[in-house]
């Protein structure tokens, strides 16, 4: 998050936090992904799956860099697109591998989280 700008959110969690909430959210996904991979004679549309866990996984990765350039709208959309494919993925997975999709849920609620803070620092921001 940007923690230089003029602007912070009140209810923005603090700095110490977040390395911790990422380790467990990175360690629910790789072990999400890692029973959807060795159960995968039960997961129809297999390809789809793992291609909306990459999108996700490679939107995640270049999130930071683009909302600490202070590109709030262009991160805001890209933080509803890795909404959306995470979801998709946790539908996709809860009838053949539900642990797979239930490992995905507190990933989901922390980007609905980041994206109300994303929201408030691009309504917060001087044009």
């Amino acid at each position: 998050m940007t923690f230089d700008s003029e602007y912070e959110p009140f209810f923005q969690p603090p700095g110490w936090i977040v390395g911790p909430i990422w380790a467990v959210l990175y360690t629910c996904m790789a072990c999400s992904l890692s029973f959807v991979l060795s159960n995968s004679e039960k997961v129809p549309f297999k390809k789809w799956i793992i291609g909306l866990f990459v999108a996700q996984l490679f939107l995640n990765l270049a999130w930071p860099s683009v909302f600490n350039s202070e590109q709030y709208l262009l991160s805001l959309i890209m933080l509803v697109f890795m909404i959306l494919f995470t979801s998709a993925y946790a539908v996709l997975t809860y009838i053949p591998v539900p642990t797979a999709s239930k490992l995905m849920w507190p990933y989901i609620a922390w980007m609905l989280f980041a994206a109300l803070i994303n929201a408030a620092y691009y309504i917060e921001a001087p044009r």
